[in-house]
């Protein structure tokens, strides 16, 4: 059995995300932390390369670009806010 390189993108984006919440449940990170969001971000990345390469699934996608969208407003909301606010 062969596995494609999107596959593993695939394979890897959700270890991200799921280490990532795995992560903020047990409080090594913080849900507005720059480190939580890109784990997101980059694990949403890699389910939708799994999923355009791959074999597609429309609502497994949108969720997958939602959740891409939402860690990008939590990224730039980040950055955009004053210094020393949290």
């Amino acid at each position: 059995m062969t596995i494609a390189w999107y596959d593993w993108a695939g394979y890897l984006g959700v270890a991200l995300v799921l280490l990532a919440f795995l992560l903020l449940q047990a409080h090594k990170l913080h849900g507005n932390g720059l480190v939580y969001q890109l784990m997101n971000i980059f694990g949403a990345i890699g389910v939708m390369l799994s999923l355009l390469f791959g074999t597609f699934n429309a609502s497994a996608f949108v969720m997958q670009v939602a959740w891409l969208v939402i860690g990008i407003y939590g990224v730039v909301r980040r950055t955009a806010r004053p210094p020393g606010r949290p």
